[in-house]
C-alpha cells in the first residue's frame, strides 16, 4: 500500500486531540460529581446492597437540605410506593405539583407518579382523573394503560373497550384479542340477566374484534341454548374443535347435556371420544366417563379409562381408574382399594390446577382472565400434571 506522508503527521495529532477530549470529559464527570451530596452516594450505595430503609433516610435528608432537588423526590416517592407506604408517596409528589417553578415536562411526570400512587393505593377515582388529564401529553401511552386497568378493575368494559382502542390509536400494539374479551364479559352479564338477544349482538361484536375467540363461540352456544335452539347451540360448540381441540373440555359438559336433550347420547359419547384421542383431557374424561357408565355400563367404562391411562399416564388418571375399580369390586378388595384411592386422591388435589402460562398462579377452575396477573387467555385448557406430562 502507498501512504502519504501527511497521514504520518496526521497521526499524532488525532491521538492528541482523542487525549485532550478525555480529559475534558473527566474533568467535566470528576466536576459533576462534587456538586452531588454525599447523602445521594449513600442512598444509592443503600439501594444497591438491598437496604431500602436506610436509602429513604438518606434521600429524606437530601430534600430537606435541598427541598429544590426533584429528582430526589421522585426517587423518594418512588421508594415509598414500592414499599406500600402510599399516603407517604402522594405526599411527596403532591408537594412537587405545588411548586409553581417546576417546569412541564417535571410536572408531568411528577401528575403520573401521583396517579400510580393513587392506583396503588386502591383510589381509583383520584387515580382516573389524574391520568386523563395526561393523556394528551408525553404520558399518554403509559396513561392510557393504566386507564384501561382501572376501567378493569371495575368491570366497566365499555369504557376498557374504548380506552384498548385508544391505545390502538397511539401505536402501543393491537388489542384485539382484550376487546374480544371485554364484549364476552358483557354478553355474559347479558345471559346472567335472561336477555339472550343483547348478548347475541355483542358477540358478534366480539367475534368482529377476534374471529378466533373460542370464548365467544362457546357464549354463541349458550344464547343459541337460551333461545330453545338445541341444534343450533350442538352445531356452534362443535367449531371450537376447529379454533382449537383442547379447549373443548371447556364446553364437554354442555355438549353432552345437549345430546340428551336431543335424544342422541351415543352421538355425543362418540363424539367426545374422538376428541378425547385427539388431545387428551382429564376433564374432557370425566365427562366421557360417566356418560360411558350410563350408556354401556361399568365394564366399558373401566375400559375407557383404562386405556386413557396407557395413552397418557398421569395421576389423575390413575384416580380415575381406582374409582372405575371400585365400582363393582369384591368385598374383600374394596377397603384397600378405598384406602389407595384415599392416598392418590389426597395428592391429585394439588396437580388438579390450571396454571397461568404468564405468572404461575394456580386455581382450580378455569379463568379467562388471570385473577393473578390480569393478563387475558394465558390459561390452557389442561391442568398442571397433564402439561407436565406433555412437556
Amino acid at each position: 500500500m502507498e501512504f502519504e506522508l501527511w497521514w504520518l503527521l496526521g497521526m499524532p495529532i488525532f491521538f492528541a486531540l482523542g487525549w485532550i477530549a478525555a480529559r475534558v470529559d473527566i474533568r467535566q464527570l470528576v466536576s459533576e460529581s462534587r456538586t452531588l451530596p454525599r447523602g445521594y452516594f449513600k442512598g444509592l450505595n443503600f439501594l444497591l446492597n438491598d437496604q431500602p430503609d436506610k436509602a429513604i433516610d438518606a434521600f429524606i435528608e437530601i430534600v430537606r437540605l435541598d427541598p429544590e432537588t426533584a429528582d430526589m423526590h421522585f426517587a423518594l416517592g418512588n421508594l415509598f410506593r414500592r414499599r406500600g407506604e402510599t399516603e407517604r408517596a402522594i405526599r411527596v409528589h403532591q408537594n412537587l405539583l405545588s411548586r409553581p417553578d417546576l417546569p412541564a415536562e417535571q410536572k408531568a411526570h411528577a401528575e403520573y407518579e401521583l396517579g400510580m400512587d393513587y392506583l396503588k393505593a386502591g383510589l381509583l377515582d383520584r387515580a382516573e382523573e389524574t391520568f386523563k388529564r395526561l393523556v394528551d401529553t408525553q404520558y399518554g401511552v403509559q396513561a392510557r394503560r393504566s386507564l384501561l386497568e382501572i376501567f378493569q378493575r371495575e368491570k366497566e368494559w365499555q369504557r376498557a373497550i374504548e380506552a384498548a382502542r385508544g391505545l390502538q390509536d397511539s401505536g402501543a400494539g393491537a388489542r384485539q384479542k382484550e376487546i374480544s374479551q371485554f364484549y364476552c364479559e358483557m354478553a355474559q352479564d347479558a345471559l346472567v340477566r335472561m336477555h339472550p338477544e343483547q348478548a347475541q349482538g355483542l358477540l358478534d361484536q366480539a367475534l368482529q374484534a377476534d374471529r378466533t375467540s373460542v370464548r365467544a363461540t362457546i357464549l354463541v352456544g349458550d344464547v343459541q341454548m337460551a333461545q330453545g335452539d338445541v341444534e343450533g347451540a350442538l352445531a356452534t360448540w362443535r367449531r371450537v374443535e376447529q379454533q382449537s381441540v383442547p379447549h373443548v373440555a371447556l364446553v364437554a359438559t354442555r355438549m353432552m347435556d345437549g345430546y340428551r336433550k336431543v335424544g342422541r347420547p351415543q352421538e355425543g359419547v362418540s363424539l367426545l371420544k374422538s376428541y378425547l384421542e385427539q388431545a387428551s383431557s382429564i376433564d374432557l374424561l370425566e365427562v366421557v366417563f360417566k356418560a360411558v357408565i350410563e350408556l354401556d355400563g361399568v365394564d366399558a367404562a373401566k375400559q375407557l379409562v383404562s386405556d386413557e391411562l396407557r395413552r397418557t399416564p398421569t395421576l389423575l388418571g390413575l384416580d380415575k381408574l381406582l374409582e372405575a375399580r371400585m365400582m363393582d369390586a369384591p368385598a374383600a378388595l374394596l377397603s384397600e382399594l378405598s384406602m389407595v384411592k384415599g392416598l392418590v386422591h389426597g395428592y391429585t388435589q394439588k396437580l388438579a390446577r390450571y396454571q397461568c402460562g404468564h405468572c404461575g398462579f394456580k386455581a382450580r377452575q378455569y379463568y379467562w382472565h388471570c385473577p393473578g396477573c390480569s393478563k387475558w387467555e394465558t390459561y390452557p385448557p389442561r391442568r398442571t400434571e397433564e402439561l407436565n406430562v406433555m412437556n
